[in-house]
């Protein structure tokens, strides 16, 4: 081997090793973008676990109510909304109230089937099914009510609340 060829040859190297360099740098790029990726869906995932549960919980004591313990109903419908649908609750409740007291109401509600309508990792939009049996005064006949309620959950401090209400 001449002294022209090992030159040559080591001419070679450098640019090998820039290859080799852009080679791993693409492969450590594309790896942690991917690695994001599933850790973004795996926290959509589990907004939407977590949201789906609080959110059937939820329907069940927004469609409960006993006019002998409506102060711990509307207690806990607030409890577990926030802004402007706690807002807009709190306001009406006090005038359903007395309606409820002088007709003797009564509800309980029952999840049949929910699912997730739209979700990111802190807010979940929640399709539910839910069956209502009412009595009151003039109707002491359980009658059956099939409402279908989107709730939209947002998480907040940790704890999932509904931001809005739509019965359908």
């Amino acid at each position: 081997m001449t002294e022209l060829d090992e030159v040559d040859r080591r001419r070679g190297r450098p640019w090998l090793v820039v290859a080799l360099s852009a080679v791993a740098i693409a492969a450590v790029t594309t790896a942690g973008v991917l690695g994001w990726e599933v850790r973004g869906q795996r926290a959509v995932a589990d907004a939407e676990r977590q949201a789906m549960a609080a959110a059937q919980q939820y329907a069940v004591i927004l469609t409960r109510v006993d006019a002998a313990t409506l102060d711990l109903n509307f207690a806990a419908v607030l409890d577990g909304a926030t802004g402007e649908f706690k807002d807009m609750y709190s306001q009406s409740s006090s005038h359903l109230r007395q309606a409820l007291v002088d007709n003797n109401a009564h509800a309980d509600g029952t999840v049949i089937a929910a699912g997730i309508r739209s979700a990111t990792a802190d807010t979940v939009e929640v399709m539910l099914f839910v069956d209502q049996s009412v009595t009151n005064a003039s109707n002491p006949q359980p009658r059956l009510d099939r409402n279908r309620i989107v709730i939209t959950m947002q998480k907040i401090d940790g704890r999932w609340l509904a931001s809005d209400v739509d019965m359908l």
